[in-house]
């Protein structure tokens, strides 16, 4: 008798989460899931959405169909609070925001913020930079020729393309600026890292801030020998990338240990390099449903060959290790937030 009430709580269980997938599929089928990425066409989360939408809907029970839809402005931060309150909360919209996002809102006192980081419903991220580095890419026909010349306290200034306060591109700029004494000067307002590369080619501006997979997929002129720009430092990782091993990293140029700590803190977002997130209250299982499609499909071969020959870093992280990662900018030394948020939020230099 008990071996077969203990068969029949298994059946009933295994029933039950065969309803279950059946629910998700039933309700994906024919249906249209949207990726709102916070930046416009042409640049890196725009390539990485697009990626992914290729290969998602394979993966979710139904198979709908996926789409990106872009949604630029304030440096992502427009499209994290429309996930956040205005998506339907019915698992049809994703959002691709920039890895800066989740440090911002930890900040706060930025009224474009209308999102929290520990309350948004993480979906993983496609690349925790494992095989990447964020680079300031200078024209060579720049005033400033070296990293020497842009530490000579008389030295020519780079005029840096940017976004919008909060954005990694300015973000990176004004770290570095400060923290390691680059004559830097930041020029901002530009809606995406497209518009920021059509400057630089025009010499509107002379340099950019881009990780190494966005430019090789979008730019591969600029990593010739005889291309336009180069390399001028990396952030994001401890160590050089092994295909940059002569541009130091962001911690080798700060000038001293408070320096080098906020360094480390402003890092932290590049573990969460491509990251995507689903409104909060969604239905358990089609959460769950979406978590799994998203692992599945960015660890499948398909898009991983795809990737291999566009040349971007894939190395993911599921919703769960992003959320940590998110946990982890608020328990940042206490003296570093304080320095990030004087510095990227409430000045807004």
């Amino acid at each position: 008798m008990r071996l077969l009430t203990s068969f029949l709580v298994l059946l009933g269980a295994c029933l039950g989460g065969l309803a279950r997938a059946d629910d998700v599929a039933d309700f994906y089928r024919g249906k249209q899931v949207q990726i709102v990425v916070g930046y416009g066409p042409g640049g890196g989360y725009d390539l990485y959405a697009r990626l992914l939408a290729r290969h998602l809907g394979s993966f979710i029970p139904g198979n709908p169909s996926v789409v990106v839809q872009n949604m630029p402005g304030a440096g992502s931060l427009r499209a994290a609070g429309f996930i956040q309150s205005v998506a339907p909360r019915d698992g049809t919209v994703i959002g691709a925001l920039d890895r800066q996002a989740p440090l911002s809102a930890v900040l706060g006192g930025n009224p474009a913020i209308k999102f929290a980081a520990g309350e948004m419903n993480w979906l993983g991220t496609m690349s925790s930079y494992a095989d990447d580095a964020f680079v300031l890419w200078a024209r060579k026909d720049a005033a400033a020729k070296s990293l020497a010349d842009l530490l000579r306290p008389d030295g020519p200034e780079l005029k840096v393309g940017g976004s919008a306060t909060g954005s990694t591109d300015d973000a990176t700029v004004l770290l570095m600026r400060d923290v390691a004494g680059l004559r830097l000067r930041l020029i901002t307002g530009y809606p995406d890292g497209n518009s920021i590369a059509l400057a630089l080619e025009r010499g509107e501006v002379d340099a950019r801030t881009a990780g190494v997979s966005s430019i090789t997929a979008t730019h591969p002129d600029w990593l010739r020998a005889d291309g336009p720009v180069r390399p001028i430092f990396q952030i994001g990782r401890k160590t050089r990338l092994a295909v940059l091993p002569d541009v130091p990293t962001a911690r080798e140029l700060a000038r001293d240990a408070r320096g080098r700590s906020i360094v480390e803190a402003m890092e932290l977002p590049y573990q969460l390099a491509r990251p995507f997130v689903l409104p909060p209250g969604l239905p358990a299982d089609r959460q769950a449903a979406l978590r799994k499609a998203f692992m599945e499909a960015v660890s499948g071969k398909a898009l991983r060959d795809e990737a291999a020959r566009m040349n971007v870093d894939v190395s993911p992280l599921d919703g769960a290790e992003v959320a940590r990662l998110v946990a982890d900018m608020a328990k940042a030394p206490p003296e570093a937030l304080a320095y990030l948020k004087q510095l990227l939020v409430v000045e807004g230099r």
